[in-house]
């Protein structure tokens, strides 16, 4: 399960190669109202499997402490203070349930598609995560915390974050921040498919906006590449996806940015496709029966 900002993603995968998928948006903001749709889709959802499920894996972009509790959430603040392994356990019973920051997950899951022991993974949806994998493993370590790019401070003086702090490569570059720099380069509001269209037709106010994020991504992801040196660097997400020459826009400036000596890693658009962090929770539920 792939509890996002904006929607969810729920796959399950059996021992014979059945493979079910179900995805739902949020109809409203409100904790209650949240919990009581979430339970009504997976209870619709685990009718597809009578049998029943052998472990279960969750991603979850929230900050969660030492005691289970959700101790932030900027795109799903209602959610402040719930108790993840009792809410986990309302939801699927006894049945053995992980859980782990999405950004990470989805990293674990580009690492095994590209069959790579060292990947940077981006995503660029709702927000900005992301996650690393080197030497096969993921880091900093699920029981040590999660892998926040998306706050990593890439404009000192740039705009609000929804963390209180400013600069966030969040505040810079998630799918939010592109379309409201969009709206402000045209002087209108854009939505996604303004944005696609505006691409296409090499609209000015379209490119701009986009490579805008393109190059703060550009400038986070060099900065890790200076410490942890990954091989390849994995750029996904739903609002990533969708864009023309995204990855690319990266990779260039990505080049611009690499100094003598230290090339840039290899950049790739997701290999699993925009639900890449889904497919890493079915790897994490896998790993509970390795």
């Amino acid at each position: 399960m792939d509890l996002g900002g904006t929607k969810v993603a729920l796959r399950a995968e059996t021992e014979d190669g059945l493979v079910r998928e179900h995805l739902f948006r949020w109809r409203g903001r409100g904790l209650e109202s949240d919990l009581a749709q979430l339970a009504a889709e997976v209870s619709l959802f685990r009718r597809q499997i009578p049998e029943g499920f052998a472990g279960i894996g969750v991603a979850l972009p929230a900050t969660v402490g030492s005691d289970g509790l959700i101790t932030s959430w900027p795109n799903r603040p209602e959610w402040l203070g719930l108790d993840v392994p009792q809410t986990l356990h309302a939801l699927f019973g006894d049945t053995p349930v992980r859980w782990a920051d999405d950004g990470d997950l989805g990293a674990l899951a580009e690492a095994r598609a590209a069959n790579c022991d060292d990947v940077l993974y981006v995503g660029v949806g709702t927000g900005v995560g992301g996650g690393l994998v080197a030497g096969g493993a993921l880091v900093p370590g699920l029981s040590r915390g999660s892998f926040e790019i998306g706050h990593l401070v890439t404009d000192a003086d740039g705009p609000m974050c929804r963390c209180g702090r400013r600069g966030c490569l969040q505040a810079t570059a998630s799918g939010p921040a592109t379309l409201a720099r969009a709206a402000r380069l045209r002087g209108a509001d854009v939505d996604y498919d303004d944005l696609q269209k505006g691409l296409i037709a090499d609209e000015e106010w379209a490119v701009q906006s986009v490579d805008r994020s393109c190059h703060r991504l550009a400038v986070a992801i060099t900065g890790v590449r200076e410490l942890l040196h990954p091989s390849l660097v994995v750029v996904g997400g739903g609002f990533a996806e969708g864009l023309p020459s995204f990855t690319e826009n990266v990779a260039r400036h990505m080049a611009t940015l690499a100094r003598s000596g230290v090339p840039a890693p290899l950049v790739k658009s997701s290999l699993v496709g925009g639900l890449s962090t889904l497919h890493g929770a079915v790897v994490l539920a896998r790993l509970m029966h390795v």
